[in-house]
């Protein structure tokens, strides 16, 4: 165990086991040592858990599928001791309200941390996209390596979790959310990660919201491509959209594209397996 400000000076010392990483909390670091050398005491080793899969949202386990077994449950709660397990069914219409049940202890608004991002929600009331976590980092990524001050439209932004890390990577970002519920958490979230100078929000029909022209425009919404045209009003030559889908919609994308005279190098790639047989992709779409 060393003061975090020295661990760059011993992680070259014969002691230091280098197949492990060290653990850093507060300003301490600990450091794996090498057999046979002293240490200050031993981690137990971390128990595997086999049960029903789930993610954590800030103290909050949440489900999704069929609705869990007590004994899943149970597992769940002894593996990770969360204060409440929630069963999210569905998610319902263009505000992917959530169909929810409190299948153990309490569930309430949550403080979730994500890439050093705060985000500030309440599960049962609106969704998370935790399961876009590599794709909120290849758009943060894009921003950043792009050397522009992007201006950038989310128009489906939610609480912001696409919205924080791009205007967090330096874009401006025009956020548009029609679930007021969702609204209010993106308020919330902007100021909550000193972003209010990079965001702008605003409530309603973001078909109806969008304004002059983007940089990039971030369709995150699997019925994304019913919304193309309208995007394709506020674009320009070098201009990049991400339209969200089940399964590829590259040929409607094309369609589209004909009608307006643009032309358009399209990439398509995986996010995550939605159902079976079933991919969530996201099509970038370069404009020429």
């Amino acid at each position: 165990m060393v003061a975090k400000e020295d661990l760059a000076k011993v992680l070259e010392e014969d002691w230091v086991d280098p197949q492990r990483r060290p653990y850093v909390t507060g300003l301490v670091a600990y450091l794996p040592v090498k057999d046979g050398f002293p240490c200050d005491f031993e981690i137990a080793e971390r128990r595997q858990y086999k049960g029903r899969g789930f993610f954590i949202l800030g103290d909050v386990a949440v489900i999704h599928g069929r609705k869990p077994s007590p004994q899943e449950v149970e597992r769940i709660v002894q593996f990770r001791h969360p204060s409440g397990v929630l069963w999210i069914q569905s998610l319902h219409g263009h505000t992917r309200k959530p169909e929810s049940e409190v299948v153990y202890g309490e569930v309430g608004e949550v403080r979730h941390v994500e890439d050093n991002f705060t985000y500030l929600f309440d599960p049962r009331k609106v969704m998370f996209a935790q399961g876009n976590l590599e794709e909120k980092r290849r758009l943060a990524a894009l921003i950043r390596k792009s050397g522009i001050p992007e201006r950038v439209a989310d128009m489906y932004a939610g609480i912001g979790y696409f919205t924080i890390p791009m205007a967090g990577s330096g874009a401006s970002v025009h956020a548009m959310e029609i679930n007021p519920v969702a609204f209010r958490y993106l308020e919330r979230n902007i100021v909550e990660n000193g972003l209010s100078d990079r965001v702008q929000a605003t409530c309603g029909d973001c078909r109806d919201l969008l304004f002059g022209t983007y940089d990039r425009i971030l369709m995150g919404h699997f019925d994304a491509i019913t919304m193309f045209p309208n995007a394709l009003e506020h674009v320009r030559g070098g201009t990049v959209l991400h339209i969200h889908s089940l399964g590829s919609v590259e040929c409607e994308i094309n369609f589209q594209l004909a009608r307006t005279g643009f032309s358009a190098d399209i990439h398509v790639h995986k996010v995550k397996k939605y159902r079976p047989h079933t991919w969530h992709v996201v099509h970038d779409v370069m404009l020429l």
